[in-house]
């Protein structure tokens, strides 16, 4: 069986997780990625503000409004990812040595986490500017998997969140010495294609088709989107493990986005029997 493994086994890229060395300054395709997903999505909302067919009132935001958010989702997805990460999954590393939480290029940025901090950083945004979170939800929820996409591409090129071992043709073999010396599953690329590429084109048709003006409704969809497609592709990626529940029938993952599924569905279901038009509504 061994020796059939290593006999499919796809030669992992060696991949440089640096892009750019600038003197003492090094840019790694971890940071780029947030930054692309980041800068890609406020391009995007801005486009979707300034589509007059997408919204049967005023769009719920301003394109001025669209620029100060992308600070606060910016802070939302970093501390909310590394902090709330930490605590969802394991902090005994971070006790031992505090200083390796601002080691965000190491890894250890939990999407669960950001999406905490992404709803704290909406609701904050939204009181203080008098705007209906569920509107800023919807067109933040949009643009998402743009960032998801690019955050497992580079999770792919630091060879990190690797699948379960596997006799699959595309199996290959990670670097990382923790993986050991058998083919794995490339299960970054499956959430790749799935929570990124795939989830962003059913909430991009979904835009098209007017579903921004039934507040909440594509919010619900990218958190059941989300849900599906990450608990399926636990079934193939090396899950992790709940420190607090370290016998959990399920991996960290699966755990964490099953009850996504449950809250999209409802706050689809809610936003489909409701009045269409409340998107464009401001408090």
């Amino acid at each position: 069986m061994v020796s059939a493994l290593y006999f499919l086994t796809l030669t992992y890229p060696s991949f440089d997780p640096v892009a750019l060395k600038l003197g003492p300054v090094w840019i790694r395709w971890y940071g780029l990625a947030y930054v692309a997903g980041l800068l890609l999505g406020w391009v995007y909302i801005r486009r979707l503000i300034t589509s007059p067919r997408l919204w049967s009132g005023p769009p719920p935001m301003t394109l001025d409004q669209v620029d100060m958010l992308l600070l606060w989702v910016m802070a939302g997805v970093v501390l909310g990812g590394r902090v709330i990460g930490v605590i969802l999954y394991d902090p005994a590393p971070y006790i031992r040595d505090p200083l390796e939480i601002f080691r965000t290029w190491h890894g250890g940025m939990a999407f669960h986490g950001g999406l905490i901090g992404v709803i704290i950083a909406i609701l904050l945004f939204a009181y203080r500017h008098a705007l209906r979170p569920l509107a800023i939800g919807d067109l933040v929820a949009t643009v998402v998997p743009v960032g998801l996409f690019f955050g497992r591409i580079a999770n792919f090129v630091n060879g990190e969140l690797w699948g379960r071992v596997s006799d699959a043709p595309w199996a290959m073999v990670f670097p990382d010495r923790d993986a050991g010396p058998l083919p794995r599953h490339p299960s970054q690329l499956y959430e790749a294609g799935l929570e990124g590429l795939a989830l962003g084109l059913v909430l991009w048709w979904l835009v098209t088709r007017g579903w921004l003006q039934r507040e909440g409704f594509l919010t619900g969809t990218f958190l059941a989107g989300y849900g599906v497609a990450r608990s399926f592709c636990e079934l193939f990626r090396e899950g992790d493990t709940i420190w607090l529940f370290p016998s959990a029938p399920m991996p960290a993952g699966m755990m964490y986005s099953l009850p996504m599924v449950a809250v999209g569905g409802w706050m689809m279901w809610r936003a489909a029997r409701s009045p269409a038009g409340l998107g464009g509504a401001r408090t």
